[in-house]
């Protein structure tokens, strides 16, 4: 698995993908930061955020097209599955990969505290909910791409399939709002919805059933992409 891992991480830095993620990432990043926090000396990150999990609905797509679809189109995919080892070891070496380039993103956001703790003291309980509902979810995403990528070797129907989902997603939570939440539907929405437990760990409220919600969904879905990947092998 940690072999995996490896050889995707240095794919990701081979190629200008694991920039561009990066540098795209940073780039809306800071300039949402710099418009919520600097422009206005607040020493609240939590509405920027709230703003992450928006460009992972387009960014996202761009991590996780390639870690099946690649293999796919190479043929690269008939030595993997036939190495001495196990499909989760694949696929559990392939997400930790791309959860490790967005560790690196994330890490770029460091110093965005010591820039907050200018303008008054951190809300540690926040600011540590907020990275902890980032890598939560961005867990969900990157399953859900990844399994999508299992299911193509055009990395460009992967992507397009990715942000479908996520697009969905969001489309799904927005409509939670307009309903009854005492109605079954507006309920059954809000309680699946990724972005309302999402929100609530960055407001610092840490929820057990939230962070089993996260887990299971990302279970889920490498789950399904064993299933492919057990198939493929056959």
């Amino acid at each position: 698995m940690n072999a995996i891992r490896k050889r995707d991480l240095q794919g990701f830095f081979r190629s200008p993908l694991g920039y561009v993620y990066i540098g795209a990432f940073l780039a809306i990043m800071n300039l949402y930061f710099f418009a919520i926090c600097v422009l206005s000396s607040s020493s609240d990150m939590g509405s920027v955020f709230s703003n992450m999990l928006i460009v992972f609905l387009f960014l996202m797509p761009i991590l996780t097209m390639r870690l099946f679809s690649e293999e796919y189109k190479q043929g690269t995919d008939r030595l993997l599955l036939t190495a001495p080892v196990s499909v989760w070891e694949i696929v559990f070496g392939k997400f930790l990969a791309a959860v490790s380039v967005l560790l690196v993103a994330l890490a770029c956001t460091l110093p965005w505290i010591v820039i907050v703790a200018i303008f008054g003291t951190p809300a540690w309980a926040s600011i540590l909910g907020c990275y902890i509902a980032v890598l939560c979810a961005a867990a969900v995403f990157v399953a859900m791409g990844m399994f999508l990528s299992s299911l193509t070797e055009s990395q460009l129907i992967a992507a397009v399939l990715s942000f479908a989902l996520f697009l969905g997603l969001y489309v799904a939570d927005m409509l939670s709002y307009s309903l009854d939440s005492s109605s079954l539907p507006g309920m059954l929405l809000s309680w699946l919805s990724i972005f309302t437990r999402y929100d609530s760990f960055m407001s610092g409220q840490f929820s057990f059933g939230n962070l089993i919600y996260f887990l299971s969904l990302t279970g889920l879905f490498l789950y399904l992409t064993a299933r492919v990947l057990e198939r493929r092998r056959l």
